[in-house]
Order: C-alpha cells, then structure tokens, then sequence
C-alpha cells in the first residue's frame, strides 16, 4: 500500500494551556515541537502562530519567526494556515505571500462552528468562520501567484465540490490537497461511512488526509489508514493518547499515528517522500 504521510499541528487557535500544558506558544517551543515530532515520523507541520502568552497572532514577525526556527532543526514540511476568524483576508494571507511556505491551508466554505456540553446542556462557544467563494479564490490565487500549493479544509460534503469552479476556472489543477475535517459541531460527523464518502468525491491523482477531532481523533486515523489515505494529529485537535491519558507533547501523538501506520501494513512517509506525494516544487 502506499506510504502515509502524517502531518503534525502542535498548536492551532483556540486551544490554550489551561486545557493542556503541553500546547506550545512561542516560535521556540513550536519548533522544538515540530522537531520532535519530525523525528517521532511526522513529514508536515501546520502552523497556527501565537503570541508569547498565547494569544493568536498573523503577525509576519512571529510566522518568520516559527519557519526559520523549524528549518534550522529539521526538513519537515512546512503549512501555514489561513484560518482564523474576524480578521480581514489581507491579513489572513500575507504570511503565506511573504514567507512562502510549501504548503497553505484554506477553509472551503462557511460554516458554524461551536462545541456544546451535553453535561451543561449549553454551548461552550459558537461562531461562524465566513469563507465565501470570493474569499476562496482570493486566497487560491494569492497562494498559486507565490508558488505555495494549497491545502483544501473541508469540513462539510459541500465544501469538497466547492473546489469544482475553480478548477474549472484553471486556478487549481490537479493533483489537488484535501484535508477531511471531522467531528466539528456545525460540520460533517466522524464516521468511516462519512469519511469514505469524502474520498469518493475527489479524483484519483489527489491527495487527501483525515483531521478527526477530539475523541474522534483515532477511529478517524484508523479509517484513513484503511481507505489509503494520511492523516493529522496534533494538539490543535486532539489531547489525548486514549481517554484520561493527556500527551505530555505533540511526539506522542505522532508515534502512536505511526504505529497504528504499521500495524495496517503500511509505512511511514519521509519528508522527501511528502514532498514527491503532495507534488511540491
């Protein structure tokens, strides 16, 4: 079968240390993470950047930061995300025009977002990520003008053939990147059912992974393991190893990605292997 590559997102957005100890912050502690997660077997990190006491930031300063630190460590490939919510898509983009990462990360459509506590019976938080195809194409043709392949996030069955028009257009060609977020409240429920389907929408000469989030996390690595996809795991969406066994780093995440990998039969994907799968320059 065909190698997998897993990408690692050691921090993400929302997620904060009051949660779990272990998310880094600073351009130092994401690159530390990244390293070890590199040498656990991760090929991809996804960068989220964050001020030095946590808070998010699109600050060019702090991305330059965090990409010059990892390549002075390792040679992971490096994604930078464009998700955040309620800053303008100037802003959302010009890291990745400036910076030039190999990979960037776009939602695909709009969507409702929130986490509910069936305990509380209340909503912990709920907003809506507005992504409008203007948006899209706007992030499209921005990534594609700076040389940087996107990554398509699609959390809902829509949001996959919302990539059809610009396809059409000539923005995208194939081979194209999908990322499967599953388990968001507001989006596509985590299922193999659900995620087979996903595939299914695709053509065959592109690549997808599996994000599931929280608990869903591991079932979903162990579907897309089987269907012949790759996969994410990472503290932007996932604490922990199994339930009430928190990660004391994003390395333990990755090394149990990279045995459930090898007991289904297949391998782990180097960095130079990502790069030749994903087709990046």
């Amino acid at each position: 079968m065909s190698k997998v590559i897993i990408t690692v997102a050691p921090t993400g957005l929302a997620a904060n240390r009051a949660q779990c100890p272990a998310i880094p912050y600073t351009p130092d502690e994401i690159a530390e993470e990244a390293y070890r997660s590199w040498q656990a077997g991760a090929s991809v990190v996804h960068i989220h950047a964050r001020e030095d006491d946590g808070v998010p930031t699109q600050r060019i300063e702090v991305y330059k930061a965090i990409k010059d630190k990892i390549q002075a460590k390792c040679d992971i490939v490096i994604n930078f995300s464009t998700g955040t919510v309620g800053v303008p898509k100037e802003e959302r983009i010009r890291h990745i025009t400036e910076l030039k990462p190999e990979l960037g990360a776009l939602n695909m459509g709009s969507m409702n977002y929130a986490k509910y506590s069936p305990k509380r019976k209340e909503f912990i938080f709920d907003f809506v990520f507005e992504n409008k195809f203007e948006t899209i194409g706007f992030f499209l043709r921005h990534m594609v003008e700076s040389g940087v392949k996107p990554e398509l996030e699609c959390f809902d069955t829509g949001h996959v053939n919302n990539a059809v028009p610009f396809v059409d257009m000539g923005i995208l060609k194939s081979p194209i990147q999908y990322s499967f977020i599953m388990g968001v409240l507001g989006g596509i429920a985590a299922t193999p059912k659900n995620l087979a389907h996903q595939a299914s929408q695709i053509d065959k000469s592109s690549t997808w992974e599996v994000i599931g989030i929280s608990s869903d996390q591991w079932p979903m690595v162990q579907a897309a393991l089987e269907l012949g996809g790759n996969v994410r795991v990472g503290l932007e969406d996932n604490f922990y190893l199994e339930p009430g066994v928190m990660v004391k780093s994003n390395a333990e995440l990755v090394e149990k990605a990279v045995k459930m990998t090898r007991a289904t039969g297949r391998e782990v994907a180097t960095p130079a292997e990502a790069r030749k799968i994903l087709s990046l320059k």
